[in-house]
């Protein structure tokens, strides 16, 4: 999928939301457990009710390696339903991965070529040789983790060298690595102010926003420090959207949320 591609959808649907497929066997509706792989139910049912307000699904591949070989299984036809289903959306594996560089080769091709998806969540701690791999498929892209929306980043990604802290340097030194067609970044909504400084460094990238909802973030405030030209914000949202609720009604809630997200967001544009 090219940058283009993503840009049109945003403006047709008037909205830069993707839905996080975190998806918990735990706290799916009880009815979906009597289906063959409820996973796969589950998210069906929240693709099909939140499609026309979203631009992107995130399925945090965690939440299916957790099963094993089933989970698997169950996150390969979930990509697949949206592939085939709904060609235009950009399918996110946020799966973090980063290693040397014959491993990372291996996780790209896993993801990319296996999967299908359009895009991969990469750390970046050990440097160019980890991320290159990621990078050489056509129409795939990079999201690497930049500053991230949980309480730890402060934990190494603020420290300083150079007179920078860490996720600026981070972001200076993967410029030379890819540009803005190929490479886009994770920045959280709990850090809407250092996202204005991280606007200026990078102005024509997509920014992959976690944290706005359940995690505190705030989408105005987002919006305001993060917005360019081109929108360039792809904000996500899981739990808010996806655990609504838990009764039979929980495709409907689901897309009663993702609507109010995308009321917000049309306003935004």
């Amino acid at each position: 999928m090219k940058k283009q591609d993503i840009i049109n959808q945003i403006k047709s649907k008037k909205s830069f939301l993707c839905v996080g497929l975190d998806t918990d066997i735990k706290k799916i509706p009880q009815h979906l457990l009597n289906e063959e792989d409820p996973v796969f139910a589950f998210n069906k049912a929240i693709i099909d009710a939140t499609a026309k307000y979203a631009i992107a699904y995130k399925p945090n591949t965690a939440f299916y390696e957790v099963y094993g070989a089933k989970g698997w299984i169950s996150l390969e036809k979930t990509i697949n339903y949206i592939k085939e289903n709904y060609p235009e959306m950009f399918v996110i594996a946020d799966a973090k991965r980063g290693d040397i560089g014959n491993t990372s080769a291996n996780y790209a091709r896993a993801f990319f070529e296996t999967l299908k998806a359009d895009a991969i969540t990469v750390a970046p701690y050990m440097g160019v040789d980890s991320v290159e791999p990621f990078l050489g498929f056509d129409g795939k892209w990079v999201i690497l983790l930049a500053l991230t929306s949980n309480k730890g980043s402060k934990d190494f990604q603020y420290l300083n060298a150079e007179s920078k802290e860490l996720y600026k340097n981070v972001l200076l030194k993967s410029k030379e690595w890819a540009d803005s067609e190929k490479m886009m970044y994770v920045v959280g909504a709990t850090h809407p102010e250092e996202l204005g400084e991280i606007r200026k460094m990078i102005p024509d990238s997509f920014l992959l926003v976690p944290g706005v909802g359940a995690q505190g973030g705030d989408l105005q405030a987002v919006a305001k420090f993060g917005l360019n030209k081109d929108c360039g914000l792809i904000v996500n949202s899981s739990r808010g959207i996806i655990y609504a609720s838990n009764g039979e009604d929980f495709a409907e809630k689901a897309a009663e949320e993702a609507k109010k997200l995308q009321h917000q967001m049309e306003k935004l544009l």
